[in-house]
């Protein structure tokens, strides 16, 4: 239809007319939960029952206010027959899609249905070959940045697939090419065929989805756990829901998708942030770190820790009991010991289980003597000093901060935990050059977090989560991955990344070396290979990079055509080339990255400031230039990306040639390259 049909402004007056329906009922429903608080205050239930009830009316309630404004349909289905706007259509085989299910009585058809429920799954994966019943499929075309008045509904697109229609979609290419301003977007309204297959993947089942720059892995993983949250509201909210990203800075550029998908309360956090015991202040060299992170450290703490439990130091046990002495013969409490330890408790579990051994023991001979002792002799039994002596001799109490300053500081003690592990050169490399005087004062670095998060998991098994989703999952070291493994052992998991964009020294070359480490070794590895974001031209460029670094992954394509790539040689004037290309970006619409070599970045923000630009940085989202260092743009994007100096970048890491192929493909419309020295493509 064109703007002039007349049938065209028919439909899209009823469909505004639809959606002021629709503003008027969800502005009830948040009434109506607002009300249901108040009632549920004042009802009669138990203690419990009443808080259970409270949280839950609350919840909705704070879910309904926290629902961004924008436009609450984005899509609709009909249903059988001949599909005729003007006179014959069935309302009651129409159903509208969008973000959130609204309707003016809960007993009445909804006027919006949710994304995520089954029926929906058709507006998305029917097709002109298989209609699953769908006569027509309609997209809605909204104005960009509309926050949900009626008269931005600015056009419409039918799909006839009971006539075998099938064709591109304008309105979905419009919006995945529409410029990024601004924190990342929610896809409900442009999710693809392969993507939903994901999104609705089962929630016992984990997966790992190797995503080409561009394919949507992100988006994919959130709308995954909104999918997860609807579907499952009670297992998952009773495990929990997490969502890990590599820095706080992606964090607040993916905060607001969930809960434009009406889903508030889910944890956002980085692995840092959930394992850190302290500030993590030191900093590790390369070879220290590279050993800290390698996943033989597990064994080397294990024994470092289980190696202060010490049977046969303790002679027999003697309790005092009124004017009786029981006695548990040390050989008898040295079998306890060895059971215990061929258990494999978390270790303070295992300190437990000893002392509850010897009472049982005592107790037994109590039984043997007099007939049952009652619970509070039981109790007083198991707090004796003589049991606690013994427990606290064979089974001592330790900190995570203890085992491992020991090991750090006491060659000896590294030496007998690593013996057949670690080799000479690395343990010299574990070994603190100037010891603290204890580990109160030692400066942890963030190596060190991960391996106290272990000792702690090894001492007392961690509150696990339903469910984690790992975002840049390629840059995770096998100590890493035990620590979300550790918060995961009961839940599944969804593992996203792109192993050619792996950059640390330990990032992995392989997804099923990952999900060994992260406990889930049989889960499916699928791959996404379809850029709907980076212009074809730039991915040409980035697998010409693909070629080069030591991973096999399949090279991606993309669906767009309408991307740029400039080169730009300085001449001498690096600074000067770069200030050129910002300006020429600013002609176009849409953000712009300046991403630098780490050491450059306050070069190049110096020379815009000079040239009267104004610009940020990565953690000033919707900023219109952002200068970035290289080591911080992975999971970003922008419209317009400058790459300054991409030889500096490689230089600048062991694994250059990965960190440039990320920096090329955060462009979502254009890319110039501003060098001075050879390309290294």
């Amino acid at each position: 239809m064109t703007s002039t049909d007349p049938a065209l402004r028919h439909t899209l007056i009823r469909e505004r007319a639809h959606h002021d329906r629709c503003r008027t009922a969800l502005a009830g429903m948040v009434e109506g939960a607002d009300e249901q608080v108040v009632i549920g205050v004042n009802a009669s239930a138990s203690g419990a029952d009443a808080e259970v009830l409270g949280y839950r009316l609350r919840s909705q309630a704070k879910a309904l206010h926290e629902l961004p404004e924008g436009p609450l349909f984005f899509g609709r289905l009909d249903f059988g027959g001949e599909h005729d706007e003007q006179d014959k259509q069935d309302e009651h085989q129409a159903l509208h899609i969008g973000r959130l299910r609204i309707t003016e009585h809960p007993a009445e058809p909804p006027l919006v249905v949710d994304w995520r429920a089954p029926v929906s799954r058709a507006f998305y994966q029917a097709s002109a070959r298989d209609p699953q019943g769908v006569a027509v499929r309609r997209r809605f075309g909204w104005a960009p940045g509309s926050r949900g008045e009626s008269g931005d509904l600015t056009g419409l697109e039918d799909e006839h697939l009971d006539r075998g229609e099938s064709r591109a979609s304008e309105i979905v290419a419009r919006e995945i090419e529409r410029p990024r301003v601004g924190p990342m977007r929610d896809i409900a309204a442009t999710i693809q065929p392969d993507q939903d297959d994901l999104v609705r993947g089962d929630l016992a089942v984990s997966l790992c989805v190797q995503g080409a720059p561009g394919t949507g892995k992100t988006a994919v993983g959130l709308h995954r756990a909104a999918y997860l949250l609807y579907t499952h509201p009670q297992r998952i909210r009773r495990g929990g829901l997490l969502i890990l990203g590599p820095n706080r800075t992606f964090l607040s550029y993916i905060s607001e998708v969930l809960p434009a998908l009406g889903e508030t309360g889910v944890r956002q956090s980085t692995l840092r942030d959930e394992i850190a015991r302290h500030p993590g202040k030191g900093v590790d060299g390369r070879d220290t770190a590279v050993v800290k992170h390698d996943g033989r450290m597990a064994e080397v703490l294990r024994r470092a820790l289980y190696a202060r439990v010490a049977a046969g130091q303790a002679g027999a046990v003697e309790v005092p009991d009124g004017s009786y002495r029981w006695r548990v013969p040390e050989g008898r409490l040295e079998r306890i010991l060895a059971g215990v330890r061929d258990e494999e408790p978390p270790y303070a579990v295992g300190r437990e289980r000893v002392r509850t051994r010897i009472v049982r023991v005592i107790q037994e001979q109590a039984e043997r003597r007099g007939g049952p002792p009652g619970a509070a002799w039981v109790q007083k039994i198991s707090r004796a000093r003589a049991v606690g002596a013994y427990v606290d001799t064979v089974w001592p109490r330790v900190r995570p901060e203890e085992v491992v300053a020991q090991l750090f500081m006491e060659p000896e003690v590294l030496e007998a935990a690593a013996d057949g592990v670690l080799d000479g050169d690395e343990q010299k490399a574990l070994l603190w050059a100037r010891p603290p005087r204890s580990w109160k004062s030692a400066r942890w670095s963030a190596a060190d977090l991960v391996l106290l998060d272990e000792v702690a998991g090894l001492i007392e098994h961690p509150q696990g989560y339903g469910h984690v989703v790992v975002d840049e999952a390629q840059d995770l070291s096998p100590m890493e991955c035990r620590a979300i493994a550790r918060r995961a052992a009961f839940g599944s998991v969804t593992v996203l990344g792109d192993l050619a964009q792996g950059t640390t020294p330990w990032a992995a070359r392989s997804w099923r070396t990952v999900l060994g480490h992260l406990g889930k070794p049989d889960a499916a590895v699928v791959p996404l290979t379809t850029g709907f974001r980076v212009p074809a031209v730039v991915l040409e460029l980035a697998n010409r990079l693909l070629e080069r670094v030591d991973v096999e992954v399949p090279a991606a394509r993309s669906l767009r055509g309408d991307g740029e790539l400039r080169f730009r040689e300085a001449d001498g004037d690096l600074p000067g080339a770069v200030v050129g290309a910002v300006r020429d970006a600013l002609g176009r619409e849409g953000s712009v990255g300046v991403v630098a070599a780490d050491a450059d970045v306050a070069r190049v923000r110096e020379a815009l400031g000079a040239a009267g630009i104004e610009s940020g940085d990565a953690e000033e989202v919707g900023a219109r230039v952002a200068v970035v260092a290289a080591s911080v743009v992975k999971g970003l994007e922008y419209d317009h990306v400058v790459a300054v100096e991409p030889a500096a970048i490689v230089e600048a890491e062991e694994r250059g040639l990965h960190r440039l192929y990320v920096v090329v493909t955060r462009a979502v419309a254009g890319l110039e390259v501003v060098h001075g020295r050879p390309l290294p493509f």
